[in-house]
């Protein structure tokens, strides 16, 4: 694997971690959104990722058949975001007859947001992240000693 191939799947996974963390913070910041747009309390947002495959270009193709290793689609390319998915479970209903969101029985439905299960996937994308930097970080450490090696 070459160091640009390194970098590149690190930073893709960095992006995609980044993106996990940014859906995590608008499900904690709607956890009291009784109303959207669209009508209904806010629903939980969570992401799937999928292996992105390598580039598929005439250069990798050439490459594959050349050192007769890989083919294209192995999906050694990093990662990607395959999806956005919305959680379609249903909130907690709470009898508050008050709320301007009240349905005819006085219940108001909340987002189906858990804060202690975005709490723990926080800490997952957060080790997740960190992981993926310190790769990036030793594989520019050991392109520095590369050119070290050299001199």
């Amino acid at each position: 694997m070459s160091f640009w191939n390194m970098l590149r799947i690190g930073s893709s996974a960095l992006s995609a971690q980044r993106l996990r963390l940014d859906l995590i913070s608008n499900n904690i910041a709607n956890i009291e959104t009784t109303s959207t747009e669209e009508g209904g309390p806010y629903r939980r947002q969570d992401v799937r990722f999928r292996a992105r495959e390598s580039g598929g270009g005439f250069a990798d193709l050439i490459r594959s058949r050349i050192t007769g290793r890989g083919s294209l689609g192995q999906g050694d390319g990093g990662v990607q975001v395959a999806e956005i998915l919305e959680d379609d479970s249903p909130g907690p209903r709470i009898y508050d007859p008050d709320h301007p969101d009240a349905d005819e029985e006085g219940y108001v439905e909340y987002p189906n947001v858990d804060l202690a299960v975005e709490m723990t996937n926080m800490l997952s994308a957060t080790r997740s992240y960190e992981a993926n930097l310190s790769v990036i970080d030793a594989a520019k450490r050991m392109a520095l000693k590369s050119l070290e090696i050299g001199k």
